[in-house]
C-alpha cells in the first residue's frame, strides 16, 4: 500500500487531479468532505464552533453559516487558529477512520499487506502543518500554478481579485508547499496536459505501491 498526501493552493486545480487519480484507481479521501461532515448539525464540532464564535455563525436551521464564519477567520489570524484547533483534529480522525475502512474493504487490515492499494489523502492545508505533518505519508504531491494564474482562475469562478488574494494569503505560500513536495504536478497548461501528467504520476504511484 502507498499513502499519498495531495495538496495545492486554492485555484491550482487539486480537485481536477484528485478526480483523475480516483478514475485511474486511487482511493481518494477528501479532507474537504471530512471538514463538512464533522460540523454537521448535532455534531460536537459544530457545538464547539458555536461556543467559540457565537450563535451568529449558525443558520436559522442550526447549520453552519460558512460565509459568516469565513468572513471572521480570513480576516483574523487568531480566529483562524481557533477554528483550525477545533476542526483539524476532527478531520484527522475522520480521515484515519476512512483509510482503515478502505483498507478493510480492499481485503487488508490495519496491519496487513494491502498489495497495490494507493490511498490519496486530498488535504488542502497539508503544507500549513509543515514537514512533520507531511511526513505522515509515503510521499506528497503538490499541484502547482503561478499565483497570477490562481487569481485568474478564481476570477473565472466569480471571486474578486482582492478576495482571491486574501484567501491565498491565508494559506501556506507557494514556496512552503513546494518545500514538502516529492512530486510536483504543474497545472498551468491545458486539461490535456494535465491528463498526460497525472497519467505519468499514476504509473509511478502504482509501481511504488506494488513494490
Amino acid at each position: 500500500m502507498l499513502r499519498v498526501g495531495l495538496t495545492g493552493g486554492i485555484g491550482a486545480g487539486k480537485s481536477e487531479v484528485s478526480r483523475r487519480l480516483a478514475a485511474l484507481g486511487a482511493v481518494v479521501l477528501d479532507a474537504d468532505r471530512a471538514a463538512r461532515e464533522v460540523v454537521e448539525p448535532g455534531t460536537p464540532g459544530l457545538d464547539r464552533i458555536a461556543q467559540a464564535f457565537g450563535p451568529g455563525v449558525l443558520q436559522p436551521d442550526g447549520s453552519l453559516d460558512r460565509a459568516k464564519l469565513a468572513a471572521i477567520v480570513f480576516a483574523d489570524d487568531e480566529a483562524r487558529g481557533r477554528l483550525n484547533a477545533i476542526v483539524h483534529p476532527l478531520v484527522h480522525d475522520w480521515m484515519s477512520a476512512a483509510e482503515t475502512a478502505a483498507r478493510i474493504q480492499s481485503g487488508g487490515s490495519a496491519g496487513a499487506d494491502d498489495g497495490g492499494l494507493v490511498i490519496v489523502h486530498d488535504v488542502p492545508l497539508l503544507a500549513e502543518g509543515g514537514r512533520p505533518r507531511s511526513a505522515e505519508f509515503d510521499l506528497v504531491i503538490v499541484v502547482d500554478v503561478p499565483p497570477d494564474l490562481q487569481v485568474e482562475r478564481l476570477g473565472q469562478r466569480g471571486m474578486a481579485a482582492e478576495q482571491a488574494r486574501a484567501r491565498m494569503s491565508a494559506q501556506a505560500s507557494r514556496e512552503a508547499r513546494l518545500a514538502i513536495a516529492d512530486i510536483v504536478i504543474d497545472n498551468s497548461g491545458t486539461l490535456a496536459d494535465l491528463d498526460r501528467r497525472v497519467t505519468e504520476v499514476w504509473a509511478d504511484l502504482a509501481a511504488r505501491a506494488k513494490a
